[in-house]
């Protein structure tokens, strides 16, 4: 049986806790169980847990996606509504996002609903889960299959996090007695555990040379495009900024008056973080002069003033802040593609490999890499606003360096 999106995006949701009568009314068409009291509740107390999470759009739609997924599974398979699912259900359909049947499957990102004639309707197109393929592969012309579908081990301990964290929601709300989720005695039929550190994925020291000297060549050659172009790479690699700390959103707007001067005359810029966290990252010499830069293009003083509200990264065109991280992406994979195609030309196609499959996240990866072997790890984890010295102490290669070194002259004929 296909399924149907229930839930919208955020800036369409009416506020469950108030307007729910009119949610349900719009749905009922195509959801003829909300007819029926039990599932009418189950929707809106899933539309409550979620809509709770509306200050940040990444924990929303991380939310949103696995409590709908279980509300679709519940009602179209199981026929129950989610508030009398037992444990052993609850590992069905956890074996059922694993390997979900081809019609709850697309081989495209498509949104959940659309305009139409001044309402709200669902997108047939849409479906559950998504099936990719690897940058490179569809780089190479492969487009994504419904068999090519699978759930990393991060996704599904995001689905037992979140399910968890709905259920003790629910309790909360005397809508059940137990968490189902929390009774699964053996989650290792699901998650592997790691054994050991998973590598961080950067690049290296001469790709990254090969990356900001593009960079540099675009803005010199076109600096009305580039020069913008030139500072978002710099931040992002010398702030280990993430790609949502770059754009204005429902949570923040970077202002160029986010980087502020302490009394010893040192630059800092304020980031708003993952969970509506805010933190001070150092900002070096060589970024301040970067700034300066920029900032002499947009014909602004060199250095901020105090509260300078104006935007941190602008539109090319039209007024105000740049608000899509698609954009970013995008500028990001240019300037990769270019310096690719540099390095093959200069005669380093083997050192060159790494950029075809390289993502903006792994500028982030690659400057706390660095910095972690000169900087004291304290300060890195500030910087990089870091929930644990656990999270930090991955960047560290020094235990791996000297393990392989010991291991490296191993004798396959022992004497």
């Amino acid at each position: 049986m296909s399924s149907t999106a229930l839930i919208d995006n955020l800036e369409h949701l009416p506020n469950p806790f108030t307007q729910f009568d009119a949610i349900k009314s719009h749905l009922l068409p195509a959801w003829p169980q909300l007819e029926k009291t039990d599932y009418s509740r189950d929707l809106q107390l899933a539309l409550c847990f979620i809509y709770s999470y509306n200050g940040s759009q990444a924990t929303f739609n991380s939310y949103r996606r696995e409590v709908e997924r279980l509300l679709l599974w519940a009602w179209l398979i199981k026929k129950s509504p989610t508030t009398h699912l037992r444990r052993d259900e609850i590992e069905e359909f956890i074996h059922f996002c694993i390997s979900p049947p081809h019609e709850w499957i697309g081989i495209k990102n498509v949104a959940r609903f659309k305009n139409k004639q001044g309402g709200r309707v669902a997108n047939s197109e849409w479906r559950p889960f998504v099936a990719h393929v690897s940058k490179l592969k569809f780089r190479n012309g492969e487009a994504p299959e419904h068999k090519s579908h699978s759930l990393s081990q991060s996704a599904i301990r995001a689905t037992f996090s979140i399910l968890s964290s709905f259920f003790g929601f629910l309790i909360q709300e005397d809508a059940v007695q137990q968490n189902p989720v929390a009774l699964i005695r053996q989650k290792s039929k699901f998650v592997k555990k790691e054994v050991t550190r998973r590598q961080v994925r950067r690049i290296s020291n001469l790709q990254w040379d090969y990356v900001i000297e593009t960079a540099e060549i675009l803005a010199d050659d076109d600096a009305n495009m580039h020069e913008r172009t030139l500072f978002i790479m710099n931040a992002l690699l010398g702030m280990y900024l993430r790609i949502s700390e770059l754009v204005s959103d429902e949570r923040s707007a970077p202002i160029m008056g986010d980087f502020i001067k302490d009394s010893d005359g040192h630059w800092w810029l304020k980031v708003l973080s993952k969970g509506n966290k805010e933190r001070l990252v150092a900002v070096s010499d060589e970024m301040l002069s970067a700034l300066k830069r920029y900032r002499k293009f947009r014909q602004l003083p060199l250095l901020p003033t105090i509260a300078e509200q104006t935007a941190l990264i602008p539109k090319n065109r039209g007024q105000g802040a740049m608000t899509s991280t698609r954009q970013i992406r995008n500028i990001v994979q240019f300037c990769f593609d270019s310096a690719y195609q540099r390095m093959v030309d200069d005669g380093m196609k083997s050192d060159s490999e790494d950029l075809r499959v390289a993502t903006v996240h792994w500028l982030r990866h690659t400057g706390i890499s660095e910095d972690v072997k000169t900087r004291p790890k304290e300060h890195v984890r500030e910087d990089a606003g870091h929930a644990s010295m656990a999270t930090t102490d991955r960047y560290i290669d020094t235990e791996y360096r000297e393990r392989h070194a010991s291991g490296r002259k191993k004798a396959l004929r022992p004497k």
